[in-house]
């Protein structure tokens, strides 16, 4: 975000919200909650009096945290330059790791969250446990509510009607990053994920219009 505002001076996600307050604030306190509920095995870790030795799922969980963090990354840094090249426009992005994955910082940032937890396994016991929340929330909000789901349908309208988009769709993973070559040959129920993504088209739209913006506050509520 910081880069995107220093390069062309504002974020454009955010123009539909700045002159109400309302949806403005709905929006931070619901980011500020996503943040807390992420966060919350590294907020009961640091909490915690106890102090075990270095264990497997330390050094797994780190492991996690660190390949999220480097993906997450370099996808951003791609998908930057991408957008920042004269003949990106009108085509998707096929570069760096987006060749391997279609979201590709999504895949990182879900790998991180869920390093964060394992991480913590040695310190949490009892009611500490609900610390699974975190994973779990932003897993399913990433794939089945704003993240995946969003972005696949807005892909869908723009170059739906292109057999060469078609074709990347079908060859390419939808989030682990895999070779062209294996995930072309995965069995059916490996990649029924693709089905499912479109069943959840009609839970983002309660959130998102079709061009994959935020409906506001309002637009919100009118529909329940």
């Amino acid at each position: 975000m910081v880069i995107r505002i220093l390069r062309w001076g504002e974020d454009k996600r955010y123009d539909r919200m700045r002159h109400n307050v309302g949806n403005l604030a709905v929006f931070f306190i619901f980011q500020g909650l996503w943040v807390w509920t992420v966060t919350l095995p590294v907020t009961v870790v640091n909490a915690s009096d106890k102090d075990p030795s270095i264990q497997a799922e330390d050094i797994i969980g780190w492991i996690m945290w660190f390949v999220g963090t480097i993906v997450e990354i370099l996808a951003d840094k791609d998908k930057f330059s991408f957008k920042n090249s004269p003949e990106s426009k009108g085509k998707w992005c096929e570069i760096g790791l987006w060749k391997y994955s279609r979201h590709p910082n999504y895949f990182g940032d879900i790998l991180l969250t869920w390093g964060y937890f394992v991480a913590s396994l040695p310190i949490i016991e009892g009611a500490e446990w609900l610390v699974l929340i975190g994973p779990v929330f932003l897993t399913l909000l990433l794939l089945f509510v704003s993240g995946l789901t969003i972005l696949e349908k807005s892909g869908d309208k723009k170059f739906g009607n292109v057999e060469a988009y078609r074709v990347y769709k079908k060859r390419t993973s939808p989030l682990i990053p895999l070779p062209r070559s294996i995930y072309g040959n995965l069995p059916y129920w490996f990649k029924a994920y693709e089905a499912r993504i479109k069943q959840k088209l009609s839970c983002a739209s309660l959130f998102f219009d079709s061009q994959g913006r935020r409906r506001g506050f309002e637009t919100l509520l009118a529909r329940f």
